[in-house]
């Protein structure tokens, strides 16, 4: 697999079921999407069988009918589609991004103290200023419309 990842928003509450149940039926995915989303069956299937031509899922049958199961993991997902989102960006942004976001969600505490403790370890090397990757020799020029 690669370390590009393409999911869609819909995809993502197909595998978010997948991840959390380990292995699951159809009828699992459809009745979960049903009642989260009011997605018709045929809607889910769909979203089942891009999942499986993408090579994110499993799908071993039993019978009549197949069980599914994450080909990639949730952790590797995730990472590979937030790094992605960030390298479009330009460098000087980054921080001020992940800021935003640490704002929008909640955190719990275990996970701000992990956060604080790689900030901390982070800040021994860090540039005093972030070069702009957008436009060689930029310093300021970029970032001056985050402030």
């Amino acid at each position: 697999m690669s370390d590009t990842v393409s999911i869609t928003n819909s995809e993502w509450c197909v595998m978010r079921i997948v991840w959390t149940l380990k292995q699951c039926t159809s009828r699992q995915i459809i009745d979960e999407m049903t009642a989260k989303n009011d997605w018709s069956p045929s809607t889910t299937k769909t979203l089942i069988t891009r999942l499986k031509n993408k090579d994110y899922l499993n799908a071993d049958k039993h019978g009549g009918s197949f069980t599914y199961s994450p080909k990639i993991s949730e952790r590797d997902a995730m990472n590979a589609v937030s790094v992605d989102l960030f390298s479009n960006m330009c460098e000087m942004k980054v921080g001020k991004e992940v800021g935003t976001i640490i704002d929008h969600f909640d955190i719990s505490k275990n996970d701000i103290q992990m956060l604080i403790d790689k900030l901390t370890e982070k800040q021994k090397t860090a540039p005093d200023q972030v070069k702009c990757n957008c436009v060689d020799d930029q310093y300021m020029k970029c970032g001056d419309d985050m402030k």
